[in-house]
């Protein structure tokens, strides 16, 4: 190979690298700029985001959506005690929420192997039968009075923070915030 041939060679495959990384700038430019849309838009909804501070030189850190709860307790509205008890009661909505029991035994491939295992689905089924016959305990305690359950279900088990659980305005989010930490104390002392 000529020197002319080889130098043309190193050219092409410098420019190649030039431009490979020009695309991945772009590309990481234009996710940037999504997730920061994203963001803002679920922000102006009510969303809260914890962004890590970054070290400088080193790359941006992912946004972390705060749940109800965490951005209570962090404002510092809920005791460590109220907000315990509201974990556990989000932990048995969500699950009780999960209906993938057993919806039709058609789906129950036994011995199949690429499907869940007869003993997986009905251990699932059980554990949403579990949780929610507690989530009926933890509402009756609260009387089933429909303010209470409503906002244990929307803060506590939707994970929403007050301002997207509510679309009213200040009053409206202080309301529920009130409604919310008496339920929780009520729960807590069960």
């Amino acid at each position: 190979m000529s020197r002319a041939a080889y130098l043309a060679r190193l050219e092409r495959e410098r420019l190649s690298k030039v431009e490979q990384q020009g695309r991945a700038r772009l590309e990481a430019r234009l996710v940037a700029e999504g997730v920061a849309e994203t963001v803002s838009l679920s922000a102006a909804r009510g969303a809260e985001f914890e962004t890590p501070p970054s070290a400088r030189g080193e790359r941006q850190r992912p946004y972390r959506r705060l749940a109800g709860l965490d951005w209570l307790a962090r404002k510092g509205r809920l005791t460590p005690v109220q907000k315990a008890a509201g974990e556990r009661y989000g932990h048995c909505y969500r699950k009780a929420r999960g209906e993938v029991a057993i919806a039709s035994t058609l789906d129950v491939k036994p011995g199949d192997g690429s499907d869940m295992p007869l003993s997986a689905v009905i251990s699932r089924a059980e554990a949403n039968a579990r949780a929610r016959d507690a989530l009926r305990v933890y509402r009756e305690s609260l009387r089933l009075q429909p303010a209470l359950v409503a906002a244990c279900d929307m803060v506590c088990g939707e994970e929403l923070t007050p301002r997207e659980a509510v679309s009213g305005g200040d009053r409206e989010i202080h309301r529920l915030e009130a409604v919310l930490e008496v339920a929780l104390d009520i729960l807590a002392g069960r």
